[in-house]
């Protein structure tokens, strides 16, 4: 698997939060879940991120950079299909949680399956593609902005996710 030419919107934000963030035009990533059933429990899509990527080697969200002009919900989905071989049509968002530095913002894109899902490796960003079961989520070493944001996009996730 190659890695991906760069695209306007690529490079490093120097932000006043004292760290710097990939996506000069913002980024964003996808929180895909799928419903419980009879048989499994409810599960979000997890990245185990590349050891050469930044915070490399932790568990997260597809997702990356934004090209510039692009919106969240487009960066998310372009970035899903990529990384993931997330089919934008297999996708129903529902909302959106965005963290705002003011020199940078990371949205992440909810949603919920409304299709087959072959969620899978699809370029050198990714050690794995995993659905895991929402309760185990916690379990991973977690990219820390991800971990801290955690709960509150499980709280996003419509009622239907865990068979409310």
């Amino acid at each position: 698997m190659a890695r991906r030419p760069h695209h306007p919107g690529d490079g490093w934000v120097e932000c006043r939060c004292g760290r710097r963030h990939w996506g000069t035009a913002g980024a964003a990533g996808l929180l895909l879940a799928r419903p419980a059933t009879a048989t499994d429990a409810a599960a979000v899509v997890l990245q185990h991120r590349a050891p050469w990527s930044d915070q490399g080697g932790t568990w997260g969200l597809p997702g990356g950079a934004r090209h510039t002009g692009e919106s969240a919900v487009d960066g998310a989905l372009r970035e899903s299909e990529e990384e993931a071989g997330i089919e934008p049509a297999s996708v129903r968002v529902v909302g959106e949680h965005v963290l705002d530095h003011v020199d940078w913002t990371y949205t992440t894109i909810v949603a919920v399956a409304s299709g087959p899902v072959d969620a899978r490796p699809t370029d050198d960003e990714s050690l794995a593609i995993a659905w895991v079961a929402l309760d185990d989520v916690t379990d991973l070493p977690l990219l820390p902005a991800f971990g801290d944001a955690w709960p509150a996009l499980r709280a996003a996730l419509p009622p239907e996710v865990e068979g409310g």
